[in-house]
């Protein structure tokens, strides 16, 4: 399986196949393939910081030492 990113390339997506796999599969220009598309599902937050209020940072109070 090979992992690529969809790129836009003029009015259209597009996709590139890296180099080691073109070489491993023997692939040339002009030549058909058959692409089996599986989209990967994005996410929004990470961990337990999923649907938590946005940080808000406190606002720093120095002590006056002197």
């Amino acid at each position: 399986m090979i992992e690529t990113e969809v790129k836009k390339w003029g009015n259209s997506l597009g996709i590139v196949l890296p180099a080691d796999a073109v070489r491993e599969m023997g692939l040339k220009q002009g030549d058909q393939v058959v692409v089996d598309v599986t989209a990967k599902k994005r996410v929004d937050g990470f961990g337990m910081a999923k649907g938590a209020a946005p940080y808000e940072e406190e606002p720093f109070e120095h002590e006056d030492l002197g």
